[in-house]
């Protein structure tokens, strides 16, 4: 794997240096800090995304102290580092916290280190931006323009509220089509919710579910067919890795193969090729907006809103934790001048 490779010495003052690729073999060194660093990320159950990101902020943290070893800085270093990103770098506040929850889990539980309070540091401004929302035609409109997995996948979105992870994420067990219920297992923040199947998709999405089940007989009827689970269930149970409950509801054109097992299977499909089918059919639309994948997400909301849906019914179909969160689709409700109407429309 081509990325730097950090070596922690045995002793806290010890500079940490990059490593040849031929060293990080050597099975008598030290484990190396971003291997903690991940090691103790996976055996909490944070997410791959937010082991990279994390990663990758203490990486640079590394970096921008000329390569010190982060037991032997503390608060000052901490503080500069992150007053650099919003003066310096000009971050958004989402991201300078983003950085300071990656250093302070560093510090926490990889080097069982107390930084204390980090006063003084300058805080990036937080910006409250409302979230680009679709009227029912607009939506209507891109949707026209996608066809197969992927209109079937942005009509969830739409229709189910999830985001677009949750949505790829599916396996064939989360749906039911008797009850018209989607289950999101592992979602943002670690939550598991239950929100609604559109009954209009109850038909496109049974036919959808054959052909996939179709594409995973040949693959087993090849000698292969299985899919990755996740918390080491494959252990658990070896044969659920090839069961049909089990596998994705959008997997993957082709097969992956393991470079070492040689053992062939799928993953779902990549959200890049969601991202840009979403992205052509908004402009073929001649929609002018900004829209995406998450616009379908927000639209949902919305237009529960518009439908005369309680706040708190709108929060637990989104899975959102604070309703405060939820509270933003009511000022997307307002028209100009907070739905107040222009005198001059009153001639």
């Amino acid at each position: 794997m081509n990325r730097p490779l950090f070596q922690a010495g045995p002793y806290p003052g010890t500079p940490l240096r990059v490593l040849d690729p031929a060293e990080s073999s050597d099975c008598t060194s030290p484990p190396r800090l971003l291997d903690q660093l991940r090691d103790a990320l996976r055996a909490r159950n944070y997410s791959v995304r937010t082991e990279r990101a994390y990663t990758s902020w203490v990486r640079r943290f590394i970096y921008f102290n000329r390569m010190r070893h982060p037991a032997e800085m503390g608060q000052t270093e901490i503080n500069a580092f992150l007053t650099h990103l919003a003066v310096e770098e000009d971050v958004s506040a989402s991201t300078q916290n983003q950085a300071l929850s990656a250093l302070l889990f560093l510090y926490r539980c990889v080097l069982d280190a107390n930084v204390g309070e980090l006063e003084g540091v300058i805080r990036a401004r937080r910006s409250l931006y409302l979230p680009v929302v679709m009227t029912r035609e607009e939506v209507r409109a891109v949707l026209d323009h996608l066809i197969g997995d992927k209109w079937l996948i942005a009509s969830l979105l739409y229709g189910s509220g999830l985001r677009l992870m949750e949505c790829l994420r599916l396996r064939v067990k989360d749906i039911d089509l008797a009850r018209r219920e989607v289950k999101v297992h592992d979602g943002k923040g670690g939550k598991d919710r239950v929100t609604m199947l559109p009954g209009s998709l109850e038909l496109p999405l049974r036919e959808h579910l054959r052909s996939v089940k179709r594409i995973h007989e040949a693959d087993l009827a090849d000698g292969w067919g299985r899919v990755l689970l996740p918390q080491a269930l494959d252990r658990k149970y070896p044969n659920a890795t090839i069961d049909w409950r089990w596998q994705w509801v959008f997997p993957q054109a082709r097969r992956w193969k393991n470079p070492k097992t040689g053992a062939q299977g799928r993953h779902h499909t990549h959200e890049t090729l969601v991202q840009r089918a979403v992205k052509e059919a908004v402009g073929r639309s001649g929609l002018v907006k900004p829209a995406g994948c998450h616009t379908f997400r927000h639209s949902f909301a919305t237009h529960l809103l518009e439908a005369g849906y309680d706040i708190r019914t709108i929060q637990e179909l989104l899975g959102h934790k604070d309703v405060r969160t939820t509270m933003v689709y009511t000022h997307v409700l307002d028209r100009g001048g907070r739905g107040v109407r222009s005198p001059l429309d009153g001639w």
